[in-house]
């Protein structure tokens, strides 16, 4: 896949990102204009993240910015961002010009599922039935975020068609999980996080290579997810490649 037609694809998951969150909470809706995806989510009025816009190309979020604004304020949402690869300038200066800073720069990357590598060795004792509410919680904990902030996006995940949360646990209780949403051929990730007093053994990265494994099992060729510096290492070792750095655009009131 050549870089334009990989950032065409992560566009495509940001905005169905964007479109989880918006359904993940009584509360949270989808706002919806030509060319741009928003997630309201106003149980988790002051992170960003969950917050999130996605759009097609500058022109479609300048026409955009100023519905979005009105629709966040009157939600009670104080931080919102839109995600934007580096290198559309002109959505840069539009953000820039009503108010957005840049907060983080997530690497997107993407997968060929046909060139996963051999799964490792030994036994995981994991499934694909993970409560939102852990996914929640680990994620709450992985990012030292009060516990709540995350689940409260991620109660009615369990409804949403395509989304599957994925657990590893140690002794039974649940310290490793990541989402996963069939989008065509494509296997998005999401809200990969492992409790702190269990990083370093390998149990993402496990946890990730069965849910891919399932996922090429199921048809889909592709996989695209967002970085973190300290995620990179692990996506790098299951195949995955960067695309580019996508800067996220915060609005915080």
């Amino acid at each position: 896949m050549d870089r334009d037609a990989a950032i065409g694809a992560h566009r495509v998951a940001l905005a169905s990102f964007a479109r989880l969150m918006g359904s993940g909470s009584p509360t949270s809706r989808v706002l919806e204009r030509d060319g741009v995806v928003a997630a309201v989510v106003p149980a988790v009025p002051d992170r960003s993240v969950v917050n999130s816009v996605g759009y097609r190309d500058a022109e479609a979020l300048g026409a955009a910015l100023g519905d979005l604004a009105a629709a966040y304020e009157e939600a009670g949402v104080s931080a919102w961002t839109v995600w934007v690869p580096e290198d559309d300038a002109d959505a840069i200066a539009l953000l820039e010009a009503a108010g957005h800073r840049l907060d983080a720069e997530p690497v997107a990357m993407v997968a060929e599922l046909a060139n996963l590598p051999d799964p490792d060795p030994g036994e995981l004792d994991w499934d694909a039935e993970a409560d939102p509410r852990d996914v929640g919680l680990i994620n709450d904990r992985a990012y030292t975020w009060p516990d709540g902030t995350f689940g409260g996006a991620m109660e009615r995940f369990g409804e949403i068609d395509g989304l599957r949360l994925w657990q590893a646990r140690v002794d039974g209780e649940p310290v490793c999980v990541l989402g996963t949403y069939d989008n065509g051929s494509d296997c998005e990730v999401y809200f990969v996080a492992t409790v702190a007093e269990h990083r370093g053994t390998g149990l993402a990265r496990r946890l990730m290579h069965r849910a891919l494994l399932e996922a090429r099992e199921r048809g889909l060729t592709t996989s695209n997810l967002q970085s973190t510096k300290k995620g990179y290492p692990v996506y790098e070792r299951l195949g995955y490649e960067p695309i580019c750095r996508l800067e996220m655009w915060e609005r915080r009131e």
